[in-house]
């Protein structure tokens, strides 16, 4: 069938690709109902739901490779590179501890307990191959064609489509959804390409990484940090300013506390500016130089191997938007949309990370894809909600919130109209071992003038993620304080100190706990 196609189209020259570059009159009939850019979650679930309105639907996804030759499957960053496989491994890390903690329990086991590393990652490919399996099936069951190539706006309705062998063919659609996300960022030092790795390589690294140097302090710097550390590695995380940039300062500032607590070394205001190379392997050794971002002081480091955690830049300066019109943010690459997800030129849409002033996160993508499909093709009317979105930091101590951060809050009500109401806690099951006492933290932050609605809400403990998608639906719902403290709490879990909150920041007073 891919010959048959790639035959059909071997017409399709550079030429007449530029004869098509806005100078040809725009065709009345298309090739396609929709072409979705890019194969993440956003745009699969965008593809998937426009199939169902029995529309034309084609999904075109390409993954350039990372600097060291790394690329994956169909299904985005999220199943390939981010939050299926940084699960897992964050999953491996708990286990550990687990153990750890288990002999306080009675269990009883002599061997010396050791952890491998190409178990780990063998098993966690094979599970995200069968994803990748699975989305494939799915978009031939709904009729919906896909194309492993790489797709770039060439004239108005038009994309040119380049598959790895580099053969193009043009294609023609009434409506386009860019949803081609972003990658890991590079510092632009020498060495950074050669000798570095990002997230895109971690998760499928062919060996154990060793002693290892996360550049970087964005929840994917913390989460790697934490469970590499998790794994019995030594780790160290150099960080540029604070941590967890739009995140609640207070719960950032704690994470990074029981981190460094749990063996994980800190090294704050300083940033790389060489990577060498003192000796190959799996791992090698490499030597790295930063500089304080305080003054001139020059510090050098060893290390296995440098992971860049630094920040995540938009795939949209290459996809020919500059053909079309379409505005971007030129020093972001973010796209502007509406509250339609519509971008300036009316049959272009977007969803996903590479939205200006958006959540990047893969429900948002998700829920934003499902319902622009649903109002351009089934006379919806519903709009994605950006507000009272959860999410989880899976860092060692995992964070959930929901809502306004604490600054955020006190930046749009004011500090005299907002109440903030916390408490530490110890889970049960952390008595037994007796460990991290009065680490665990519950807090939310209510609007005074609106009968103390819950605009802010923030865990920080185990199964953060499980605590936090519940309550969202209630914050959703308009919960306040008074339906808090009027719900029964299920003793014993972590949860039910949301039911039982009683001292305000503003007081003072402590909030550490005794006991159950």
């Amino acid at each position: 069938m891919e010959c048959l196609c790639q035959q059909a189209h071997k017409e399709d020259k550079p030429q007449k690709l530029l004869e098509m570059n806005g100078l040809t009159p725009v065709p009345h009939s298309y090739d396609y109902d929709l072409i979705v850019i890019g194969g993440g979650s956003g745009g699969l679930a965008a593809a998937k739901e426009a199939a169902k309105y029995e529309k034309k639907v084609m999904v075109l996804d390409f993954v350039t490779p990372t600097p060291l030759g790394n690329s994956w499957g169909l299904g985005g960053t999220c199943v390939n590179v981010g939050c299926i496989p940084k699960k897992l491994m964050h999953q491996a890390a708990l286990l550990g501890q687990a153990l750890q903690d288990s002999r306080k329990f009675g269990w009883q086991f002599t061997e010396e307990v050791k952890h491998n590393w190409m178990t780990m990652t063998e098993s966690v490919q094979n599970y995200i191959g069968s994803l990748n399996w699975g989305y494939r099936v799915a978009l031939r069951e709904k009729k919906v064609t896909y194309e492993n190539a790489y797709g770039e706006f060439v004239g108005p309705h038009t994309v040119k489509a380049t598959n790895r062998r580099g053969v193009e063919k043009l294609y023609t659609a009434e409506r386009f959804l860019i949803a081609t996300g972003e990658r890991p960022r590079y510092l632009g030092i020498p060495g950074d390409k050669e000798y570095c790795i990002s997230s895109d390589d971690l998760f499928s690294l062919p060996y154990c990484p060793g002693k290892t140097l996360v550049v970087g302090a964005s929840y994917v710097a913390l989460e790697c940090a934490g469970f590499l550390a998790g794994l019995g590695l030594d780790v160290t995380v150099m960080v540029r300013s604070i941590l967890l940039r739009g995140f609640d300062q207070d719960i950032a500032n704690k994470i990074g506390e029981y981190m460094e607590e749990h063996g994980i070394n800190f090294i704050r205001e300083f940033v790389p500016i060489k990577v060498e190379q003192i000796e190959e392997g799996t791992p090698g050794r490499l030597k790295v130089i930063a500089k304080s971002t305080k003054g001139n002081q020059i510090i050098e480091g060893e290390y296995n191997t440098v992971l860049l955690a630094i920040g995540r830049d938009s795939c949209t300066r290459k996809i020919g938007l500059d053909k079309v019109g379409v505005k971007i943010n030129e020093k972001t690459g973010k796209i502007p949309v509406n509250d339609e997800e519509q971008t300036n030129v009316p049959y272009i849409y977007a969803v996903g990370d590479i939205l200006q002033d958006k959540l990047e996160l893969t429900p948002v993508a998700i829920q934003a894809g499902r319902l622009l499909v649903q109002r351009l093709y089934a006379g919806a009317t519903r709009k994605c909600d950006y507000v009272n979105v959860p999410t989880t930091v899976f860092t060692p101590l995992e964070y959930g919130a929901c809502g306004y951060s604490e600054e955020t809050a006190v930046e749009k009500f004011g500090e005299e109209n907002i109440e903030v109401y916390h408490s530490h806690f110890w889970p049960l099951e952390w008595t037994v071992p007796s460990r991290d006492n009065n680490k665990c933290y519950a807090k939310i932050i209510c609007n005074i003038q609106d009968n103390e609605r819950v605009i802010g809400f923030h865990v920080l403990g185990p199964n953060a993620g499980e605590v936090t998608q519940g309550f969202a639906a209630a914050i959703k719902c308009g919960l306040t304080k008074e339906q808090l403290d009027s719900t029964i709490g299920i003793h014993p879990v972590c949860a039910e100190i949301f039911t039982t909150l009683s001292v305000t920041k503003r007081s003072g007073e402590n909030t550490l706990q005794a006991g159950c």
